[in-house]
């Protein structure tokens, strides 16, 4: 696996985010950097605070204190909407496609999202580099879980991000298409230099292309490092593996 140069500065970071949701503290200290071509994993059990880290870092959650860097700028404050255009892209753990639409409509409505425009070419680009391969009048109500996926994946590669969000994106597949996912964020991270960050429960996936990977427990982190070096540690396998 090729490793991100450490002389590399980080283009998404998290700085000390803490979050409060109904009166109950479910983040702590939160802070991580993420490099251009690295895939960052997020592990832990259920309710460790995984997804509420995600929506603070695509701007959905307004942290109760800390911040979110992203090209050394602070985004803390930015919408969600703005945080895609600047090329921060986000997926989620259940892949929701527009049901009424065709493909080729969904493209459409992907593309005429915010200017400038892009072109049928610019999806099909998208399409091709998720191995994307359907008709465009197909609904989309008829995609399986896996197209589903790979048809959001497209939508969001059509703007070059340079930083993916991922919630679970191997929840509901099989052992192949997992494979194929893996292949598809190798190619993101170290062909396209995308910064990765993955909330995932499949460990194999995780063994196979993380860079490091961040766990966490009761919304702080517990351990982190290479996957190798922190998953029989007493503290993460009483966190992760005994409360699974």
């Amino acid at each position: 696996m090729t490793k991100a140069s450490p002389h590399i500065e980080a283009v998404f970071s998290a700085k000390s985010l803490s979050l409060d949701l109904g009166g109950r503290e479910v983040l702590t200290n939160i802070g991580f950097d993420l490099k251009p071509g690295e895939v960052l994993g997020i592990i832990g059990p259920n309710g460790a605070g995984k997804t509420s880290l995600l929506e603070i870092l695509s701007g959905r959650y307004q942290p109760k204190t800390g911040k979110v860097i992203y090209e050394g700028k602070d985004i803390t404050k930015l919408p969600l909407f703005e945080r895609a255009r600047r090329g921060i892209g986000r997926t989620y753990q259940t892949p929701i496609v527009p049901e009424d639409l065709t493909v080729g409509e969904a493209f459409k409505a992907a593309r005429q999202a915010f200017r400038p425009w892009l072109t049928r070419f610019d999806a099909e680009y998208g399409a091709q580099l998720v191995n994307f391969i359907t008709t465009h009048d197909t609904h989309c109500a008829r995609l399986k879980t896996f197209e589903r996926r790979k048809l959001l994946m497209a939508n969001l590669l059509m703007r070059q991000p340079k930083v993916l969000l991922m919630d679970e994106p191997a929840a509901g597949l099989i052992n192949a298409e997992i494979d194929e996912i893996d292949q598809i964020l190798r190619m993101l991270s170290k062909e396209m230099n995308v910064g990765v960050l993955i909330v995932e429960h499949r460990i194999e996936l995780l063994e196979s292309i993380a860079d490091r990977v961040i766990v966490m427990d009761a919304g702080e982190v517990i351990a982190q490092g290479e996957l190798a070096d922190i998953i029989n540690s007493p503290a993460v396998r009483a966190a992760y593996f005994e409360t699974a």
